[in-house]
């Protein structure tokens, strides 16, 4: 029996909103959309308080807000200072503010002022670089036709092209396969397919003119000194290095209309309008730049001009896990004025510039020092040689077209290095276990000492021996960093913080979970010491499921550790090991957790640079422990040593997210991994090269096409829109009937705005400024209760319909300021109607720390499911906003959500949840944990106090940790018994940085 088919529908409903491209096959569709990315908030409720009685339970409600961060006012020390330097303000590199300096507020209101530098300040100029006056227009750019598409015929080409090749990654051969189906379906109809081959379609990529920028490669080969005989096979070796120009790539950078309001012009310091408390956040908000521009200003020649960083960043990556063998050692380039969540959303404000060489030996010849040397000297050398072209605009200003169409005389400048600690070593040209940033020795790593400066390493270099070089000051003579080919360049000054490898894979996984264990050895004994191991393991397993927390179900047991695997332990891993190891063990983890979470804030006070002093003396402090009961030797560790220079380096480059090497490590998919998995294998680095080239033209033709307007829509919404002008352009004879009258599809409206609360009646697509929204499902559950007493009984609440009639009585009242408690169940409204029940809800809020959009939005589905994935149910806890007056957990209560459902009562709609609540357990979190304590609310009968809230009161899910005690946990228990098994829990506030912010 042949079976039903769907023809194709060319049906095409555009979103409506301003700046959304999305098209839809139906209303509903597009409804759907509307609801998930472009909520319209309407008033709150009557009231959305909540109160603590025995028979209310709670529904959460989808939070769509801005959440900034914390600013406290606490004094910040301990920074190294520079060598020479014996006052703080100099350490600081903080000069003078001009007395004519102009303050201009910043952002919505007046929260914010910033102090620009008077000087750089990114004046726009024409063509030639004379300056135009204030307000004047950009000049316009080169016309071009809306319908050049060249070197493609069309759009459907375009499109092809790079849904094929950019999203897909589609072999050739499938390419051919895909290409002669296509064709067979227009035979009929005398048309053919895009390209005819695969072939057909690289030519045409690669003739596209925007993006081009080629590569060059040089060879490299040792020039030293050779012995007589016997020269070894490495001396005679010739390498490839693979490099484009980045010249070009930071000009096509600063000429990307897409970064045009997302770029800083001008190096600045920012400030609170209350209390005039400075904070950092971008590159161009550190002292860094500000003093830069200080320097590069001193040539009149400069003024007015632009300043632009170059940040560079390098790390060996392997592409092939199961040989090993395949290694690539790529240079990535972006600029200082891009902003930070444009860089870590991998915007291409991170482009691949070169790919270096890594010269090999055998093992016997490895260690010789003339082949160490010349491997380490070979990479100052290549990158000094990609940057070349860079060199004369560092000194004389150049003249640059912007993505905001305006020109301006920019001024280049080596910016800060992304890099882990290996290659800071390399980049620094000091010994191992040395401290790139300052002189400590690494027998005391932690003890003050002067910092790093070119100038004094040359004159070390002319003075002292190489042995004294090596064995007193860490230096290797030898070498010459790449930075002294340029002006202004001094590489120490540019070693940054990288939180990836010096804080979660170092400090944290390297070291304080590695200690744990050798403490319970030490303590405890071998086969002790496995089975305190093996409970941590089950302590970990049994955490409660949560969005965005990766699950351990056999524990933190697994051989291969990832960046995401530490960072996922390090958010359940506190709570596991107390009751195993003394209470400074678990002071020590607090502290190490609160710096890692205060220096990953998107934006950083004053007062935040003194809570991380605090809590890293804290830090130093607690893991004493390790030291007095024999565990470790010494903390002169590298990695630790490099949380002491975070002050100072927060206030000269700014949030150090920004620069993190996990920025470059994900730029390694996309660069380095994916086209290698594209590649035949066979000499694949040249087959790469082509495939990044490629993706960067197709890149800047979609930037190109949709700076002129030519992407509006979707390919098919703009063929129907075509066609129907070209039908209404036609004048049909009367008398005859069109036979092709109905053969178009009808194009709903595309210019259409759909206005929501707007008083403008314009939708902004970018953050909404509301603390947070949470929204049911839009799906409600067929085979789950449709009345209160059923959900009664689903739930085994047998007063559940008494807790709804308060729960009424509090929206038709929201002026009783009575408890529940106290109305007489006689007052309150009775409901008889029908409910719908849903699995979960939506929360959506601003979280800029965390893993978010561009517009920094977060969001999060709260679950309250009686099967959750096939496996168990899983109900979610949330946080309950209950005292909108008091800021952090103060005003707020943690519940357990059992279930949401909505219903309508006298024409007005009320979406709710059934939670259960926790208590408490005092006025502040836990002096070992830093973690709030909450237990589960009982009511006189001892059943668990429940309640009906509006949804519009919760703020976002919450996670809670149980506490275990010294106790071994029973293997039974899984991560979905969790709530139901323990009677108090920690609220784990590490469980994200958003919940860091509300539970500190």
């Amino acid at each position: 029996m042949p079976i039903a088919r769907k023809d194709h529908s060319s049906l095409q409903f555009p979103c409506g909103y301003l700046r959304c491209a999305r098209h839809f096959k139906s209303q509903g569709g597009r409804k759907k959309h509307w609801n998930t990315s472009h909520p319209i908030f309407g008033p709150a409720p009557a009231t959305t308080g909540v109160s603590h009685t025995a028979t209310v339970e709670e529904q959460p409600e989808v939070l769509d807000g801005y959440f900034p961060a914390d600013h406290d006012n606490i004094s910040a020390g301990g920074d190294n200072f520079p060598a020479g330097t014996s006052d703080p303000s100099q350490a600081l590199n903080e000069p003078d503010i001009p007395d004519d300096l102009n303050a201009e507020f910043f952002g919505l209101g007046d929260r914010l002022y910033r102090n620009y530098h008077p000087k750089l300040n990114a004046r726009p100029c024409n063509v030639t670089g004379q300056f135009l006056p204030d307000g004047a227009p950009p000049t316009p750019p080169p016309i071009k036709s809306p319908d050049d598409w060249a070197p493609y015929r069309n759009r459907v080409e375009f499109e092809t092209a790079e849904f094929l090749y950019t999203c897909n990654q589609m072999s050739a051969g499938d390419i051919n396969i895909l290409l002669d189906l296509w064709a067979a379906t227009l035979l009929k109809y005398n048309d053919k397919p895009p390209f005819a081959d695969h072939r057909d379609l690289y030519k045409t990529i690669d003739a596209t003119p925007v993006g081009d920028v080629k590569w060059q490669s040089l060879k490299v080969q040792y020039t030293g000194e050779r012995p007589e005989t016997n020269v070894l096979p490495w001396m005679d070796q010739a390498h490839d290095v693979w490099y484009r120009d980045p010249h070009e790539v930071i000009r096509n950078m600063l000429g990307n209309p897409d970064y045009a309001t997302e770029m800083d012009y001008r190096p600045y310091r920012e400030y609170l309008t209350d209390g005039d408390e400075r904070q950092w956040q971008d590159l161009m908000s550190g002292d860094w730049a500000w003093n830069q521009a200080e320097t590069i200003s001193e040539d009149p020649d400069t003024l007015g001009s632009m300043f632009v960083p170059v940040i560079l960043g390098s790390d060996k990556t392997t592409v092939s896990v199961v040989t090993g063998a395949n290694d690539y050692y790529p240079l990535y380039v972006s600029i200082g004025n891009v902003r930070n969540n444009v860089r870590r959303a991998h915007r291409d404000a991170v482009a691949i510039i070169g790919f270096l060489a890594m010269p090999k030996t055998t093992e016997e010849h490895a260690k010789d020092p003339k082949f160490r040397k010349f491997r380490r000297q070979l990479f100052h050398s290549s990158v000094a040689k990609i940057l070349e072209n860079l060199r004369p605009g560092m000194t004389t200003p150049e003249v640059v077209r912007f993505g905001d169409g305006h020109y301006r005389r920019v001024i280049y400048g080596l910016g800060p290095y992304i890099a882990d600690y290996e290659e800071q070593v390399l980049l620094a040209c000091i010994v191992r276990n040395w401290c790139p940033r300052c002189m400590s020795h690494p027998d005391s790593l932690d003890t003050k000492s002067l910092c790093h400066r070119r100038d004094h390493t040359e004159a070390l270099v002319e003075e002292a021996t190489y042995g004294a070089l090596w064995m007193e000051y860490g230096i290797v003579g030898d070498l010459v960093p790449f930075t002294n080919d340029f002006p202004h360049g001094d590489i120490h000054e540019l070693i940054v913080p990288d939180i990836l490898h010096q804080l979660i894979k170092g400090t944290f996984k390297d070291h304080l979970v590695k200690w744990v264990g050798q403490y319970l050895q030490h303590v405890h004994g071998t086969k002790e010491a496995e089975r305190i191991q093996a409970d941590i393991d089950r302590r970990i397993a049994a955490v409660a499921s949560f969005a965005g927390l990766r699950r351990f179900p056999e524990g933190r047991g697994f051989k291969q550790w990832t960046g995401d695997d530490s960072k996922a332990l390090m958010k359940v891993y506190l709570p596991a090991i107390e009751g195993h190891v003394p209470t400074d063990v678990v002071r020590a983890f607090r502290a190490f957790l609160e710096f890692c979470y205060l220096v990953r804030r998107n934006i950083i006070t004053e007062s935040t640079l003194g809570q991380i002093q605090e809590a890293l003396d804290r830090f130093h402090h607690y893991r004493e422990i390790f030291e007095s009961t024999g565990v470790v030797l010494t903390f002169s560790l590298p990695q630790q040593h490099s949380c002491s220079h975070y002050v100072l380096l927060i206030r000269l480059f700014g949030a150090p997210n920004g620069l993190c090497s996990s920025i470059t490590e994900t730029k390694h998919i996309k660069a380095v991994k994916e086209p290698w998995r594209r590649s035949s294998r066979y000499k694949a680095l040249g087959q790469m090269l082509v495939t990044n080239q490629r993706l960067d033209k197709l890149a800047a033709a979609r930037i190109d096409f949709k700076t002129r307007g030519m992407l509006n829509g979707t390919c098919l919404s703009a063929t129907l829109k075509a066609l129907k002008h070209l039908r209404l352009d036609k004048t049909p004879d009367a008398s005859q009937p069109n036979e092709n009258s109905a053969t178009v599809p009808i194009l709903f409206n595309a210019d259409v705005t759909i206005q929501g609360d707007n008083k403008e009646g314009e939708i902004d697509n970018g953050p909404t400024l509301v603390q947070a929204h949470v929204q049911l499902a839009k799906t409600p559950q067929r085979k789950r209760a449709r009345t209160i007493p059923e959900l009664s009984t689903e739930l085994s609440i047998p007063n559940l319909y008494n807790v709804l009639r308060r729960f009424l009585f509090e929206q038709v009242h929201p002026d009783d300021q009575r408890p529940p408690s106290e109305i007489l169940l006689s007052r309150c409204p009775r409901f008889e109607g029908k409910i719908q029940v849903f699995n979960s809800a939506s929360s959506t809020f601003y979280a800029p720390s965390d893993r978010s959009g561009i517009g920094s939005m977060r969001r999060e589905h709260i679950r309250a499911c009686p099967i959750w994935r096939n496996e168990a149910p899983r109900y979610d806890c949330v946080f309950v906003n209950t005292d909108a007056s008091v800021e952090g957990m103060g005003g707020m209560d943690i519940a357990h959500v059992m279930c949401f459902f909505s219903f309508t009562f006298n024409a007005v709609s009320h979406p709710c949840a059934v939670v259960r609540w926790f208590d408490k357990a005092s006025d502040g979190p836990d002096q070992d944990t830093g973690m709030w304590i909450v237990t589960p609310s009982f009511d006189t009968d001892h059943s668990f106090s429940v309640g009906i809230i509006h949804i519009d009161s919760i703020y976002r899910a919450a996670h809670l940790i149980p506490i275990y005690g010294a106790q071994i946990i029973s293997c039974d228990i899984k991560h979905h018994d969790s709530y139901d098994a323990f009677r108090a829990f920690y609220l784990n506030k590490f469980a994200d940085h958003h919940a860091f912010e509300i539970a500190s």
